[in-house]
């Protein structure tokens, strides 16, 4: 199986062969800060631009993840405005759901084979999901693993945006992880942790 790839681009995704080296090369990558525009770009794109945002990186990981036999599974967290959903690439190890992915932030990395159901994974990540400016906590829901077989491979290899990928996982069902009778409860990231929140790996 090639998915439609040159051989230079297998070479490159085969030696990523376990989660840890997919994600230490999406590390590797600047950040996509769409300074020409809105970009969703397929893994060629990636590999030939050199940088990647949580979308791409995440294309690039499921992309990896199927040639090595498993399957190319996306999640999608979704907030609350005027915050940023995020996009990951799942994988699981002996029964345990972990997640890669490619951020700017110093909290919403990489998560371990640890978490036994895709709500635990998530819940990871509610505590750091907050805005900068305010502290308010943002994260709100979540999708079901997306496989992206189903798509076939175009969006391996396509050379025009991947919007419709974005667009069907941002479509598709999610599930609430905040009881709104506990909203009230919410506290908002202090002052140390919205400082430490604000490290950014690459600049503008």
């Amino acid at each position: 199986m090639d998915l439609g790839l040159s051989k230079e681009e297998l070479k490159t995704l085969k030696k990523l062969s376990t989660p840890i080296k997919i994600q230490d090369f999406l590390d590797s990558l600047p950040q996509n800060h769409e300074k020409k525009g809105e970009t969703y770009m397929s893994p060629r794109l990636v590999l030939q631009e050199r940088t990647a945002h949580c979308f791409e990186g995440a294309l690039l990981a499921a992309a990896a993840l199927w040639l090595q036999g498993e399957r190319p599974l996306l999640l999608d967290l979704k907030v609350i405005r005027p915050d940023v959903d995020h996009v990951v690439a799942l994988y699981k190890r002996n029964g345990y759901w972990g997640a890669i992915s490619k951020t700017n932030h110093a909290t919403l990395r990489f998560r371990d084979p640890v978490y036994r159901t895709i709500r635990e994974l998530v819940l990871s990540y509610f505590h750091e999901y907050f805005l900068d400016t305010t502290g308010v906590k943002t994260l709100r829901s979540y999708s079901n693993p997306f496989d992206l077989r189903r798509f076939g491979v175009e969006w391996v290899t396509g050379e025009k945006s991947m919007h419709y990928l974005a667009q069907a996982i941002d479509d598709s069902r999610h599930f609430s992880i905040l009881p709104k009778q506990n909203e009230k409860y919410i506290r908002k990231a202090d002052k140390m942790e919205r400082k430490a929140g604000s490290l950014r790996e690459w600049k503008k």
